[in-house]
């Protein structure tokens, strides 16, 4: 399993140690969402950061699910818009490069690879060329349903948050 995390909070009155950590994580802006491996150092992060993200454990379906509708090659082409075809196989150095010269405009995924490979916590997005480590969402249609400025302890949407799929699934 993996973490899904979306940033909350905007970027003014940020401490520097949530921002460093923040950057880490590529999560620069509001509403960017990134998905990383459930280990102890992640949940370390999390927790440090827990007023300003909202996350949690997501299945690979959902996976396949976000990084088609959601997934960049480059700042402004979506993975969905280039066909999919195989990727190389895998570096020594664990990153995944995609060889083929025939479109250089866009490099070419193959989803179901990465999929594998990120729902098993073989690797970090990041490590992945021809994919954006972070996803850029709207802000949810409908509107939160709970508070946001306050924990899911609290009634709120922060921390971690066990409903933050369906909220994810109206910010796409």
């Amino acid at each position: 399993m993996v973490y899904l995390v979306v940033r909350m909070k905007g970027t003014v009155n940020v401490p520097y140690w949530a921002r460093i950590t923040l950057e880490s994580l590529s999560l620069n802006k509001r509403f960017r969402a990134t998905i990383i491996p459930e280990n102890e150092q992640t949940l370390g992060m999390l927790r440090k950061i827990k007023e300003f993200v909202s996350w949690t454990s997501v299945d690979s379906e959902f996976i396949r699910e976000f990084i088609e509708k959601r997934g960049r090659s480059s700042s402004s082409k979506l993975l969905s818009a280039a066909p999919d075809t195989a990727a190389a196989p895998d570096n020594p150095n664990g990153q995944i490069n995609n060889n083929n010269t025939e479109n250089k405009d866009s490099q070419n995924v193959d989803l179901g690879k990465i999929v594998s490979i990120i729902s098993q916590n073989e690797l970090y997005l990041s490590k992945i060329s021809g994919i954006k480590p972070w996803f850029a969402l709207n802000p949810p249609k409908g509107g939160f349903k709970r508070r946001s400025k306050r924990s899911y302890s609290q009634a709120g949407i922060l921390g971690e948050n066990k409903e933050l799929v369906s909220i994810v699934k109206r910010m796409m």
